[in-house]
């Protein structure tokens, strides 16, 4: 799959589309999702053009990938949720349900998340 960079994290990125910014810096942009799954709703986007965590694994630079999981931490301590806990969730893909083709992070928290997922009838 190819980068379309007229995604909507893209738009988002460029400040062509408004979304309600919680933290941003050189590597990530944060913003509240909105159709928040959780309290806290987090997604957290990479400023680089990968579409899914394999691209963003295999193509970003060291900087790129330290700065982007460090965001992460900053964002949870600022959201005042690390003593309670959350949960991150990056989807790829059809089968994970990947919506945006541009690799982003959900932050959840504030509640009991309960279980990871159900598991599958046979």
């Amino acid at each position: 799959m190819t980068y379309d960079p007229e995604n909507v994290f893209a738009k988002i990125l460029r400040s062509e589309i408004p979304c309600d910014r919680v933290y941003e810096d050189d590597w990530a942009l944060a913003f509240k999702d909105i159709n928040p799954q959780a309290p806290v709703h987090i997604l957290v986007v990479p400023k680089g053009e990968y579409v899914s965590s394999d691209d963003f694994a295999a193509n970003a630079s060291d900087a790129e990938i330290a700065g982007f999981f460090r965001a992460i931490g900053e964002i949870a301590r600022l959201s005042d949720i690390v003593n309670s806990g959350y949960r991150i969730l990056a989807n790829h893909g059809r089968d994970g349900h990947q919506e945006v083709p541009h690799f982003h992070i959900h932050i959840f928290g504030g509640r009991d998340l309960g279980g990871m997922i159900k598991r599958a009838s046979t």
